[in-house]
């Protein structure tokens, strides 16, 4: 994506990210009590900068198959809060042990390792609380299923099951390329399926719309992780705000590292054309999502 489509579509996501940032200041609690240092541990994580790539995703599903605009804003800021909750976590000295996030110490470095762990625990809840919340959508049924669509997502066979295999990967006992596609697809690609799944779950779309809109999520979350690997060899720290040459010093087992340079490409390319496919019966109004594709493959952050 290049000059003048490029600028649009991030003029679009940057107004997204400007929305959602505005909500979740509202939907988190006020830094003040005696627990205050931890909520301000938690709006630390939640508002500071970042492209609010899965709550745009959602919202932009959502507006495909006509669900209502406060409950996917809702619903984002939800993803948001688990997002933020699984970045804290993973920087954390027991698991990635990273000092820089999005160009700012991370949270464990900001106050201290015990915060960021209940930081990251009641982000986590508050997510569920937003979903939970008749606000978010009249139908209590349909605020269940978001609840358990978003658990399955964020659990052991979601994104937690995912970074447990990652570590696996990490300590050498895993380096087959079946399981580092299935790792990546649990530990990235679930919460990234959530934000389509949400989208339909809340348009009430058919079973024919849903299959459509999670192949898609699931190729892009495929598709962005393996970017991940090509800019951890590549990327530039100015631009990714966090370390890189990081898989390669500790001697982790990648898509880079499995199939080569090219060869991670190639297969990122052929996923991006695989999640635009899903999309081609929606015509122009699925522009801002293929456009989402190509800046995942193009992204330098």
């Amino acid at each position: 994506m290049k000059g003048r489509a490029l600028s649009e579509y991030s003029t679009a996501l940057s107004e997204a990210a400007d929305r959602i940032t505005v909500a979740l200041d509202a939907l988190l609690p006020r830094a003040d009590g005696p627990e205050k240092r931890l909520i301000s541990a938690m709006r630390y994580a939640a508002l500071g900068p970042g492209k609010r790539m899965r709550p745009f995703l959602l919202i932009e599903c959502g507006r495909l198959v006509g669900a209502d605009e406060r409950a996917l804003l809702r619903a984002a800021c939800a993803v948001e809060c688990v997002h933020a909750y699984s970045l804290v976590h993973d920087d954390l000295p027991s698991m990635d042990n990273d000092d820089l996030r999005r160009g700012r110490p991370t949270v464990h470095k900001a106050y201290d390792e015990a915060t960021a762990i209940l930081a990251g625990d009641a982000l986590q809840t508050q997510a569920f609380a937003i979903l939970a919340d008749p606000e978010t959508h009249p139908d209590a049924a349909l605020r269940c299923e978001l609840v358990s669509r978003l658990a399955q997502a964020a659990g052991a066979r979601g994104m937690a099951g995912g970074q447990m295999i990652d570590m696996a990967i990490e300590a050498g006992e895993e380096r087959e390329i079946g399981v580092i596609t299935r790792c990546q697809r649990m530990k990235t690609g679930a919460l990234i399926a959530f934000c389509a799944e949400a989208g339909a779950v809340l348009a009430r779309a058919d079973k024919e719309t849903r299959t459509a809109l999670e192949g898609f999520a699931h190729d892009l979350g495929l598709c962005y992780q393996i970017v991940d690997d090509l800019l951890d060899v590549e990327g530039d720290e100015t631009l990714t705000g966090k370390r890189t040459r990081k898989d390669a010093g500790q001697g982790k087992a990648t898509f880079v590292t499995i199939l080569g340079v090219d060869g991670a490409r190639d297969r990122a390319r052929h996923l991006a054309a695989q999640a635009k496919e899903h999309l081609v019966n929606y015509g122009e109004d699925a522009k801002l999502l293929i456009q989402t594709v190509d800046y995942v493959l193009d992204r330098q952050s």
